[in-house]
């Protein structure tokens, strides 16, 4: 397994509020772990929601008895919503903030994936993207409701409402998702700052773009450039991993 974390400011923010994690090695009973967050708030509040629940999310996890993967997960989500309602409610600098995230392990052939807004996990390979997470957000209603096609969801002027967030509601409603991976798949967890920007088609030519000996490093910075290139408006948050790359090469 290999994987490759980063996050970048864009080119129009001045505070990066996007907070990303992984480790190819075991976090507490988990064999792996990888993280989006994307932050929202006021002053400081974005980017303090959005390290406080993945560094929360780790520890939960680390230190967890629990032997279910998706039982680990929800309570260590659970805790991080607990953890920043009440640190809002203690300082009025951090009031209202919250943020998204999307968590994901591979154990064995299987993806176990948890989300709550509108971060994203992908699951690709060389002929098809497929998003496995369904956004919480106002749009992704209105295209259930028929009132909006997919391919204008991305342009649309509300589709950075979400309806979802870790810190919004006292209890969280969290996603779960389970996907069989193949030996060739490639797995891109990332914030609405690349997809508000790049279309799937396009993320997907970048996910190809390099031979597989080239490192994951090249692609994450490929798919950041092209968010930049095409406005770069928020912060773009990016985890790659190849979950079978050792043992394809074998």
């Amino acid at each position: 397994m290999k994987s490759y974390s980063v996050t970048d400011i864009g080119r129009r923010r001045q505070l990066n509020q996007d907070y990303v994690f992984s480790s190819s090695n075991p976090v507490g009973n988990m064999p792996n772990l990888f993280i989006v967050a994307d932050g929202m708030g006021g002053h400081r509040a974005g980017d303090y929601a959005s390290r406080v629940t993945v560094e929360t999310i780790e520890n939960e996890i680390k230190n967890s008895f629990e032997k279910n993967p998706s039982i680990i997960i929800k309570k260590a989500i659970q805790k991080a919503n607990i953890e920043i309602r009440r640190q809002a409610a203690l300082d009025p600098n951090l009031a209202g903030m919250g943020t998204t995230v999307v968590v994901a392990t591979v154990i064995g052939r299987y993806l176990q994936v948890a989300n709550v807004g509108d971060s994203r996990l992908y699951v690709a390979n060389s002929q098809e993207i497929r998003q496995i997470t369904r956004d919480h957000s106002l749009v992704e209603e209105m295209i259930r409701l028929g009132g909006l096609k997919r391919e204008e969801a991305r342009l649309h002027p509300d589709k950075n409402i979400i309806t979802r967030a870790i810190g919004a509601m006292e209890n969280v409603d969290v996603d779960f998702f389970t996907v069989e991976l193949n030996p060739t798949d490639k797995i891109l967890m990332c914030s609405d700052g690349l997809t508000n920007m790049v279309d799937d088609g396009q993320i997907l030519k970048i996910l190809n773009m390099f031979p597989e000996d080239k490192t994951l490093v090249e692609t994450a910075h490929a798919l950041i450039d092209a968010a930049n290139e095409n406005g770069g408006k928020d912060n773009i948050g990016v985890v790659l991993v190849r979950p079978y790359e050792d043992e394809v090469k074998g």
